[in-house]
């Protein structure tokens, strides 16, 4: 999303509103990143610790996590954006 952004910044033929294309993208790939991270913690809790990447796992959730924020922060900024230029025209 912040790539989008600064992207629409930089083109002229890119406006802001095509940014937000990326909203549904974060949120997708953010709950991706919690069901794997959901994943390894399992496998790693089958194994008996035996198994590695447990950090990895916690990072995985975390960044999820923040692509969710970062989803739901675009909906609310749309959503205002939408209000504003709605009741401000008329």
């Amino acid at each position: 999303m912040p790539a989008s952004i600064a992207i629409s910044q930089e083109l002229r033929t890119w406006k802001l509103l095509v940014a937000f294309a990326a909203i549904p993208v974060a949120a997708v790939l953010g709950f991706a990143a919690i069901a794997f991270a959901r994943g390894a913690r399992r496998r790693i809790e089958l194994t008996l610790g035996r198994a590695r990447g447990a950090g990895s796992a916690r990072l995985g959730r975390a960044l999820g996590l923040l692509g969710i924020y970062l989803a739901c922060t675009g909906l609310l900024t749309l959503g205002v954006y939408y209000a504003l230029s709605h009741f401000v025209q008329r």
